[in-house]
Formats: structure tokens, C-alpha cells, sequence
């Protein structure tokens, strides 16, 4: 049996037991209303020891003394009671249905084993991440292939894996899977609903002008083209708006768009839903955005069809912290920066796209003087964030910035020659290592020393 939980997920989850039926998790419902407002973008369950920040039942500050820093600390049991969510949120919803995890938001061998333990599909988008996906056990047979450009040997490792679905972004994807293909394939062609969303452009696909998918009427010639198919097996349609969406109307309007095609077995209407970055992000509730897809289903799609939905970023984002090290403190002509130690080599959203983010002093939280948070690379662009209040930052103290678990250390790079970070798996009992912290040996590892010349 699954506990469910407010908008917010405010309660505090003992065990990660996998989902096996026997147990049930307690929930103990925030009621402190003076704890300072950074405490609520942190993972649920976040609470204060005094003035120290306290994640997943560690201390901040003695998870930065254990592993270093920067790491991104993912509190394991908020991120498996986030996938029950989701997931018994569906099946009450629309019972045929998968939730299928956007694993671009955070690529690790463990997060894959931990989705996989709570019955969800996995959504690749490359070789890599179905290499990752495979290694943490997840069964084949609930993969979601994508990619807007995927090469014959990532398509002949998906073949071979037994990979269930293949989502066809191009009439070139056809081409290589029938030439590929052994045993029939099924398919999902992915269509450009044509439906604007209000966030950043680098991150809206459901636009006319998308590089992912097929209008409407290339998709609509490439059904009857699929179903000619002696390899493909034409399942259904894909469709996917963008990321950080905090509105759920361009969502049924995307489901309205793609009903104009016809009926089919299976519909994946993609991810998107927003998460809670700032004080003043409101993103729709888990539950009003699944009301919001199942209710547009009922609408225009068969009701025997099979529903496929595919979160990420509001799956994972707000059950990550990043801790740093302050370096230095250093007041300049208009403005006081506190500068750390990562920086845009694990965090590029806000260079990419002006994403906001909030902090704390780890043993001080909330209040203080504004100061402007800075990397340690060597762009002025290495910014974290612009006026964030902190008590009394000094060399060597913790930073804590929230809402970090998606997508940071996805694109997370070597500039500089920065070691990329560990992930933390923080929970009641204890922290352990995911993901190890990169070392100058493994920098070295792949460099191929030519001898000098003669």
C-alpha cells in the first residue's frame, strides 16, 4: 500500500524499502511555519538541527567533511516517494499506464536501480545512458529509446539489449531500424503538436520549428508508411512540449493535437512539469498535471489505449542539494561575491539558461546580507547566483544550494580541468556513495602520449 501527501510532499519518509506491497511509509506533515523559506526548496524532510541544515537525517556540513566538496547530495527516500507519487497517481488515473523516467535529468547507475526497483520505465537518449541503464538492472523491455540523431551502433545496442520501444524522430530512423532490425520493433512516431509553452527557448520542443519529431502532416504520411512495415510494429505517437512548463494547459493541448491522427494502442505524452526553483515558482501539482493529461485523454484518445508519461527534471530536481566551500569572500565596487569551489562545471543551467537558483549557509540558515555567488572558472559568466541572502559567509564554511538534482551534474564538464562531483544517497540510516568523485588520474586516463618525433 502507498501513503500519499500534499502538494508540496512536505513529510518525512522512514525506509527506501523497494516497492514489494509489505510496507507502508509514515508521514509526518511539516507544521513549523518559522522555519526560514530556503528550507522549503530543500529535499522534504529537510529540517533544522539548531541552525544547521540537516538533509535526509545527515548534517550538511558533516556530509561536506565526509565526501568533499562539491557534491550533489539526492535524498533517496523523497526521490522514491516522488516516483510512487507519480506512479500510483497514474494507475488510479488512467490504469494502463507506465511512468517512464527522463533519465537525461540525472544519468547514474544508481538513480537507474532505484527507478527500476519502483517499477518504472526508463526513458534513454543514447548509448550511454542504456549502458548505465542496463548496468543498474532495469529490465529492457521498459526502455524508451530517443534522439533526434541516433547513430546505427546506439540503434544496433538498443536492438540487442531488447529495447521495448523506439521513438522515431525521423523518416532516417526508419531507414536504419529496417536495416537493422532482426525481430519485429515496436515503434512510437514522435509529432510536433505545434504548441507554444512559456519557458526558455533552448528547452521548448512542441514549437513548429522543433529539431525533435514530425509535423502533423509528416507524421500522418508516415503512419501509413510504418504500417506497411514488415520490421516496425507502429505502436503510437510521442509527443513532448519542453521542460520547466508551470502551466498545464499547453499539455492538453498537445494531447488534442495529436488525437488528429487517429487511434492508436499507445500514446507517450512526454515530461515536462516544472519544479519549485525559486521563492516564487509555483509549479502545478503532481496531481493537477496528471488530472490535467488523464482528463484530455478521456477527451480525445481511445479509452482502451495505453498511457506513457515521461518526468525528469520534476522527478528528480528538488530532491538534490549541491554543497561547496566557500574559497573566498571579496567585496568589490557594487557588490560583495562569495566565491566557491565548482561552479558552471557542475552547474550550467544558470549560464544556459538563466535559471535561478537559492542558497544557505549550511550552519546558519536563512537570513543575512545579499552577496552574489561565483564559480571558480574562468569566466565571468561562472556565476551561481545573483543576490542571494547568507549569514556571515567565511572561507571554509558550506554552501547549500537547492534544487539542484536535475540536470547539473548531467551536463556537468572538465573546465579548467575540474574533477567533477560525487553523488551523496542520503537517507535516515546513513550516506553512501552513488557516484564517485572524478580524480586527476581519471583525466589523465584516455590521453594517448605519442612519442616525441624523430
Amino acid at each position: 500500500m502507498a501513503c500519499s501527501s500534499d502538494d508540496r510532499d512536505n513529510f518525512v519518509l522512514s525506509g527506501v524499502t523497494p516497492r514489494t506491497g509489505k510496507a507502508c511509509m509514515t508521514i509526518d506533515e511539516r507544521t513549523d511555519h518559522r522555519l526560514p523559506p530556503v528550507v522549503d526548496l530543500m529535499p522534504p524532510g529537510a529540517r533544522l538541527d539548531g541552525e544547521r541544515l540537516v538533509i535526509g537525517g545527515q548534517l550538511a556540513s558533516e556530509l561536506a567533511d565526509s565526501f568533499g566538496t562539491p557534491a550533489l547530495i539526492i535524498d533517496e527516500v523523497a526521490l522514491r516517494a516522488r516516483a510512487r507519487r507519480y506512479a500510483d497517481g497514474l494507475a488510479a488515473r488512467w490504469p494502463n499506464s507506465q511512468v517512464v523516467w527522463a533519465s537525461k535529468s540525472l544519468p547514474c547507475t544508481a538513480i537507474y536501480r532505484i527507478m527500476g526497483e519502483e517499477g518504472l520505465g526508463i526513458d534513454v537518449a543514447g548509448g550511454g545512458e542504456l549502458v548505465m541503464a542496463l548496468a543498474g538492472g532495469v529490465d529492457p523491455s521498459r526502455f524508451v529509446l530517443h534522439g533526434n540523431a541516433k547513430t546505427d551502433s546506439e540503434l544496433a545496442m538498443a536492438l540487442e539489449a531488447g529495447v521495448g520501444t523506439v521513438v522515431i524522430d525521423n523518416l532516417d530512423d526508419v531507414e536504419r531500424l529496417e536495416r537493422l532490425s532482426s525481430r519485429e520493433q515496436g515503434v512510437l512516431i514522435r509529432v510536433i503538436p505545434d504548441v507554444a509553452t512559456a519557458t526558455h527557448d533552448a528547452i521548448a520542443t512542441g514549437h513548429q520549428n522543433s529539431k525533435f519529431g514530425l509535423p502533423i502532416p509528416e507524421a500522418r504520411a508516415l503512419v501509413e508508411r510504418l504500417r506497411g512495415s514488415d520490421r516496425l510494429r507502429l505502436d503510437g505517437l510521442h509527443v513532448h512540449i519542453g521542460s520547466q512548463i508551470l502551466d498545464v494547459a499547453p499539455f492538453a493541448r498537445a494531447v488534442e493535437a495529436i488525437a488528429a491522427l487517429g487511434e492508436f494502442e499507445v500514446y507517450d505524452l512526454g515530461g515536462g512539469l516544472g519544479a519549485r526553483y525559486t521563492y516564487d515558482d509555483h509549479p502545478p501539482a503532481i496531481e493537477s498535471y496528471l488530472d490535467t493529461l488523464t482528463d484530455a485523454a478521456r477527451r480525445f484518445l481511445p479509452a482502451s489505449a495505453r498511457l506513457l508519461i515521461e518526468p525528469g527534471r520534476s522527478m528528480i530536481a528538488e530532491t538534490g542539494v549541491t554543497l561547496y566551500r566557500v574559497v573566498s569572500v571579496k567585496r568589490g565596487a557594487r557588490r560583495t561575491f562569495v566565491a566557491v569551489d565548482g561552479g558552471m562545471g557542475d552547474n550550467l543551467e544558470v549560464s544556459l539558461y538563466g535559471q535561478r537558483f537559492e542558497a544557505t549557509m549550511a550552519d546558519r540558515v536563512g537570513g543575512g546580507e545579499n552577496y552574489t555567488v561565483v564559480g571558480r572558472h574562468c569566466e565571468s559568466g561562472d556565476q551561481l547566483i545573483e543576490s542571494v541572502a547568507l549569514r556571515d559567509p567565511a572561507v571554509g564554511d558550506v554552501l547549500a544550494v537547492a534544487v539542484t538534482g536535475a540536470y547539473c551534474l548531467t551536463m556537468a564538464n572538465n573546465y579548467n580541468g575540474a574533477l567533477r562531483p560525487p553523488i551523496v544517497l542520503v537517507a535516515s540510516e546513513g550516506a553512501r556513495l552513488a557516484l564517485r568523485r572524478e580524480t586527476y588520474e581519471d583525466l589523465l586516463d584516455r590521453d594517448i602520449v605519442a612519442p616525441p618525433p624523430s
